[in-house]
């Protein structure tokens, strides 16, 4: 990440909003604004122990003086959201990315629905107070274990029947999302940001109906996920004509690194976003979780992180 495409933010605030859920509030020291961003953005926190976290914002864009996150202390954490809970503090000072969305809102679709598992809320929240203020039609279903663990529900609430509350250990079973998504029109958007599992029934309940326009965001990478591929490739690099020979069992980021390309990248897992690269020629081998089908099958674009190659020649636009 260039300094150029870095803050350094202090942290504000931290807030209490509901079991394991804390909300995190970064403010230039200097009381700078911020980079713009809209509904569905992510930040990357460079934590003091020496990880790198995403987190989706959940706060107003149009408040331009702040960030805020929501962070849940995970119970299977590799440290991220264990630092954030058990040390972070407020006063201290962390190397924020400037804000990137790779889970854009179409605010001009004629109806909207909005689907949160637990800690995915906190795009979705962003979401619905934008469209509640445009005056646009959503329906939102928020899903979570039970009521304490359920953070923003207050706000939430505010939308009325737009809003339907789904926890698990009130109503006995898990949430039927092929039956509550039943019936929209065909010109509806879908969102849906959450757990794996909760995804994954998302996207095969929206393929059963037959909608097409169909967005999910991960917080994890999907456990199929492999950074490295059998087989040897050559990647040309149209700017530097530069070529870089990928061998087996090498991640191409890492390949790319070692030759001395300079990359963008954060998380390494194909979920942030931040080292998707144009596409000039060849047939990636898409193992991300940030692009759509429709996006994967364009061949526009890849994340070098965790991507490989079909065959044996790239062209990238380095």
């Amino acid at each position: 990440m260039s300094a150029s495409q870095s803050l350094t933010l202090r942290v504000q605030a931290m807030r209490f909003e509901a079991r394991g859920v804390v909300s995190v509030e970064l403010r230039d020291p200097g009381g700078a604004q911020l980079p713009e961003f809209a509904p569905g953005a992510h930040i990357d926190l460079h934590l003091a122990n020496g990880l790198v976290r995403s987190y989706s914002l959940c706060g107003a864009p149009e408040q331009r003086d702040r960030y805020t996150v929501g962070v849940l202390q995970d119970r299977n954490s590799r440290g991220g959201s264990r630092y954030v809970h058990e040390q972070l503090r407020v006063g201290a000072t962390l190397t924020v990315a400037v804000p990137r969305n790779h889970f854009a809102l179409d605010e001009d679709a004629a109806h909207t629905v909005l689907v949160a598992g637990g800690i995915g809320v906190t795009p979705i929240v962003c979401m619905a107070r934008r469209l509640a203020e445009r005056g646009k039609s959503f329906t939102l279903l928020y899903c979570a274990r039970s009521r304490a663990e359920a953070a923003f529900t207050g706000q939430l609430s505010a939308y009325g029947d737009a809003v339907r509350f789904h926890f698990d250990d009130e109503a006995g079973v898990p949430p039927d999302l092929a039956t509550m998504l039943a019936g929209q029109d065909p010109g509806t958007h879908f969102y849906c940001c959450g757990p794996g599992p909760m995804l994954n029934a998302f996207e095969a309940a929206c393929a059963s109906h037959g909608y097409p326009h169909v967005h999910i965001e991960r917080f994890a990478a999907d456990p199929a996920t492999e950074a490295v591929q059998e087989g040897e490739y050559s990647v040309m690099l149209q700017r530097s004509g530069k070529q870089v020979s990928v061998p087996s069992g090498k991640s191409l980021l890492d390949a790319l690194l070692e030759s001395g390309v300079a990359v963008e990248y954060s998380c390494r897992e194909g979920v942030c976003g931040s080292c998707e690269t144009a596409v000039l020629e060849g047939c990636p081998d898409h193992r991300d979780s940030v692009l759509s089908s429709s996006e994967r099958a364009s061949n526009q674009t890849m994340m070098v992180c965790v991507s490989g190659c079909k065959g044996q020649r790239l062209v990238l636009d380095l």
